[in-house]
C-alpha cells in the first residue's frame, strides 16, 4: 500500500464530504436574506414562513458542515506534515482570519437568527442573517486564497536552509493570480447550489402536497434565482477562469481541453473519449480554432499541448478532462432546467407538472455533484505539485504516518461519513415531511 496515495485519498474523502456543505450554506444565506426583506418590508406571511422554514435547514447544513471541517484541518499535521511545514508560514495568516472575521461573525450572528425572531426588531433580525451571508461568504474567501496560492504562489521566498516558504508580501500572496476569479466562481457555483436545494425541496414537498401556497412561491424564486446564477457561473466567471489556467497553469489547462500536442489554431472539444495511452481522443466533437480565440484572443494563437511539457509533470489526464466536461455539462443542464422553471413559472404551471417536479427533485442534488467535479479538476490538474512548480505532492506527505494507520483511518472516516450523512438526510426529509409551520400569536415580531 502506498502511503501518499492512502493520504490522498482520505483528503479527498474528508474535504469532498466536507465541501458538500458549505455551498449549500452560502447559496442559501443569500437566498434567506432576499427572503427575510421581502418578509420584513412585504408584512406577507408567506415569506415570514418561508424564511422560518429554510431558515432550520440553514442551520442544519450550518452544523454538519463545521463538525467535519475540523476534521479536515487536523489532516495538515496528521498526514501532511512536511506539507504545513513548508506553507505554514503562508497559510497561518489566512486561515487566522478565516476564523477571526469570518466563522465568529457567521456563527454569532447565525445564534441572534435563529433565536431572535421575535425577540429583536424586524430591522435586526434582518441584519443578522445579512451578516451570517457575508460572514460565510468571507470564510470561502480566506480559504480560496489559502488553496488558490498553491495553485498560482505570489508574495513568498523559499527559505532552503529552513525548507519553507516564507511570506514576503501578504496583500499579493491573498491577491495572486487565481485567487479574485476562483473565488467568483466558487461563490457563484454556491448561488446555484443553495438555488437547487430550495427548488429540491420545494418540489419534493409539492409532490407531497406539504403547504403549496409557500412552496409554490419558494420554487418560483428558486427558478429565478437558479437561473442567473447559472447564467454567471459560465459566463463571465467559468470563461474567465480557464482564461486564467490558460496563462497561468499551462499543464492543467491541456489537460482539461485534452489538448495532447500543440497547435496553433486549436479547437474546443465538446466531446470525446479520452484514451490516455496515446494520449489522444477517440470520436471527437470539436469547433476548430476556438479554443485559441476563447483562451488567448486569437484564431492563431499557439497553445501548449501535453507534448510540451517534461512526462514527469503532467497531470492524470482521464481524471482531469473527464471531470472537468462533466461539470460543463452539467453547468448547461442547470441553465436549461431553470430557465424552463423560470418560464413555467411565468405562466402558472411550475407546480403542476408532477413530471416536471420530480425532474427538478432529483436534479436538486446536481451542483453538488459539480462543484465535487470542479475541485477535482482544479485539485488533480495541478498533480504532480501540491504547490505549483514548488513541492511536489510525493514530498509533502507525512513519513511517520504508516500505511495501515492511514488504511484503517480512512475506513473509520468511511463509516464516520456514512452515517452523518444518513442523519442529515433523515432530519432534512423530517423537515420537509413536517411541512412549514404556520405562523403564531407568540412567533409574532417585535416592530
Amino acid at each position: 500500500m502506498d502511503p501518499t496515495l492512502l493520504a490522498r485519498i482520505q483528503f479527498a474523502e474528508t474535504v469532498g464530504f466536507h465541501f458538500l456543505f458549505p455551498p449549500i450554506s452560502i447559496g442559501l444565506a443569500w437566498l434567506l436574506v432576499i427572503i427575510e426583506r421581502r418578509a420584513w418590508k412585504t408584512g406577507d406571511p408567506v415569506w415570514e414562513r418561508a424564511g422560518r422554514f429554510f431558515g432550520k435547514l440553514f442551520a442544519l447544513n450550518f452544523a454538519v458542515g463545521v463538525a467535519t471541517g475540523i476534521v479536515m484541518e487536523f489532516q495538515f499535521g496528521t498526514n501532511w506534515a512536511d506539507y504545513s511545514r513548508f506553507v505554514g508560514d503562508i497559510f497561518g495568516a489566512p486561515l487566522a482570519a478565516e476564523g477571526v472575521f469570518a466563522f465568529f461573525l457567521e456563527s454569532g450572528f447565525l445564534g441572534l437568527y435563529l433565536f431572535g425572531r421575535g425577540r429583536v426588531s424586524r430591522g435586526w433580525h434582518w441584519f443578522s442573517i445579512l451578516m451570517v451571508a457575508v460572514g460565510a461568504t468571507l470564510s470561502a474567501f480566506w480559504i480560496i486564497v489559502a488553496n488558490s496560492w498553491q495553485q498560482t504562489p505570489a508574495g513568498y521566498v523559499v527559505n532552503e536552509a529552513a525548507g519553507r516558504a516564507e511570506l514576503v508580501d501578504f496583500w499579493a500572496a491573498v491577491f495572486n493570480p487565481s485567487t479574485l476569479l476562483r473565488y467568483s466562481h466558487t461563490v457563484l457555483a454556491a448561488l446555484v447550489a443553495g438555488s437547487f436545494f430550495v427548488m429540491g425541496v420545494s418540489a419534493w414537498m409539492l409532490l407531497k402536497g406539504r403547504n403549496p401556497e409557500v412552496t409554490g412561491r419558494t420554487l418560483k424564486f428558486g427558478f429565478i434565482a437558479g437561473l442567473v446564477s447559472s447564467i454567471l457561473v459560465i459566463f463571465p466567471s467559468g470563461h474567465e477562469h480557464a482564461r486564467q489556467v490558460a496563462h497561468t497553469q499551462p499543464e492543467k489547462f491541456a489537460a482539461i481541453e485534452g489538448l495532447y500536442r500543440t497547435e496553433q489554431g486549436a479547437p474546443l472539444v465538446f466531446f470525446a473519449l479520452p484514451d490516455t495511452a496515446g494520449p489522444k481522443l477517440e470520436a471527437t466533437i470539436e469547433v476548430p480554432s476556438l479554443l485559441s480565440v476563447m483562451a488567448f484572443g486569437d484564431p492563431q494563437a499557439e497553445i501548449p499541448g501535453i507534448d510540451s511539457f517534461p512526462k514527469d509533470e503532467i497531470p492524470p489526464l482521464w481524471m482531469t478532462f473527464v471531470s472537468f466536461h462533466n461539470m460543463v455539462v452539467l453547468g448547461g443542464w442547470f441553465l436549461l432546467l431553470t430557465a424552463l422553471g423560470t418560464w413555467l413559472a411565468s405562466r402558472g404551471r411550475h407546480t403542476g407538472n408532477r413530471k416536471f417536479l420530480w425532474l427538478v427533485f432529483l436534479s436538486s442534488p446536481l451542483p453538488l455533484v459539480a462543484i465535487q467535479f470542479g475541485w477535482v479538476t482544479a485539485e488533480v490538474g495541478r498533480q504532480p505539485w501540491i504547490v505549483y512548480k514548488l513541492l511536489k505532492t510525493a514530498d509533502a506527505v507525512s513519513v511517520t504516518v504508516s500505511a495501515t494507520d492511514l488504511l484503517i483511518s480512512l475506513v473509520l472516516f468511511t463509516v464516520v461519513y456514512l452515517l452523518l450523512l444518513a442523519l442529515y438526510l433523515f432530519l432534512l426529509f423530517r423537515e420537509a415531511d413536517h411541512g412549514v409551520p404556520e405562523l403564531t400569536d407568540t412567533a409574532a415580531e417585535v416592530g
